[in-house]
């Protein structure tokens, strides 16, 4: 976070200077604005819808450089070409699909009117679903523009579960040492969520890198930027992440925030229901679905919330770190009783041998 927080109304990305700097590249100074989001921390970002003549546009302050927005620019036209509903750049004056103003990038769009991807809407889960196996399907071969940055994952997935699994065992002594309130709760929970890690990790082990399906990835496909329209067809948004990478991560990002979820927490049928879907349009490999399940059977938020509370010790809130480690672990046994599951039905659907 930043040392020091700004207010909205008296920076440069105040609604007033905005409409005079900005908006005037796009003949819009005289629409109204109004402020949807505005982030002051290191990677400063400002949302406003504009309204103007009947028609509603985005205008969104990113937070990164030019080659990085020439790649997100690159990706959202690869797309739209493709047949895939996104939210296209509009022109500036000048031609350009951005305005340059006070060392800040500026990007308009159309508005989306929709609702957002709702994960107790199976129609919606599906059509998601096969939105983003057609979006790897067609970006295998993408290729930015000229000028633009050239983003890639592609991290070795063992090697990244390998020290989330140390990490716990770190943490386990921390736990052990400190022994107030959280650190019990985290030792009660240890073993079961001990077992999930090491399953993960026995799983990655067997990836085959070389054998992994790369394409165009979003990087954060999760249903605030999945937008439904009247007709259903879903609008995808916000490629500020996307990247060259294995294309099961950002299944597996998109499975891993829905399986977690009060209401659809470790469905097994909804589970197998969407790698069906998936892999129905794009097949999956064995290293795919290896990937896939390590990656959504790690016991994310018991490492990451632990991890975050020893690294703060001194001056977090205790109370508030201990409530989120309960709610996670009041779900650990089932987590790890939908692993176990979710092993042998890859097996018995697929003939996939996972471990």
């Amino acid at each position: 976070m930043r040392s020091e927080s700004i207010s909205l109304e008296t920076s440069s990305l105040s609604p007033d200077i905005i409409k005079n700097t900005v908006l005037k590249h796009y003949n819009l100074q005289n629409a109204e604005i109004s402020v949807v989001k505005f982030k002051d921390t290191n990677k400063q970002r400002a949302v406003y819808k504009i309204d103007y003549n009947s028609k509603s546009y985005c205008l969104k302050k990113v937070y990164y450089d030019l080659p990085d927005l020439l790649y997100v620019y690159s990706a959202n036209e690869w797309l739209f070409r493709n047949g895939i509903t996104v939210s296209k750049f509009l022109p500036a004056t000048d031609g350009n699909r951005f305005v340059y103003y006070s060392d800040m990038l500026f990007i308009l769009t159309p508005w989306i009117d929709g609702t957002k991807c709702n994960f107790d809407n199976i129609t919606h889960v599906i059509l998601s679903i096969k939105k983003l196996a057609t979006i790897h399907s067609i970006s295998k071969d993408f290729h930015p523009i000229l000028g633009s940055s050239y983003k890639v994952g592609l991290d070795n997935h063992y090697i990244s579960t390998l020290k989330h699994f140390e990490q716990l065992l770190t943490i386990s002594n921390e736990a052990f040492k400190y022994k107030d309130e959280f650190s019990k709760e985290f030792i009660a929970k240890f073993n079961t969520n001990l077992y999930l890690a090491k399953l993960s990790l026995d799983i990655a082990y067997n990836i085959d890198d070389s054998n992994l399906t790369k394409s165009l990835c979003h990087g954060d496909y999760v249903n605030k930027n999945i937008i439904f329209t009247k007709s259903l067809e879903p609008c995808i948004i916000d490629f500020d992440k996307c990247k060259m990478d294995y294309s099961v991560k950002d299944l597996g990002y998109f499975m891993r925030r829905l399986l977690r979820r009060e209401s659809t927490n470790c469905n097994l049928d909804l589970a197998l229901s969407i790698i069906k879907t998936y892999n129905d349009i794009l097949k999956l490999t064995d290293s795919d679905f290896r990937y896939l399940v390590s990656y959504i059977c790690f016991p994310q938020k018991y490492w990451r919330i632990s991890r975050d509370y020893y690294k703060n010790i001194s001056k977090c809130n205790k109370t508030a770190f201990l409530t989120l480690l309960k709610n996670t672990t009041t779900k650990s046994k089932t987590q790890y009783e939908f692993a176990l599951k979710l092993i042998k039905s890859i097996k018995d659907e697929f003939n996939i041998l996972l471990i």
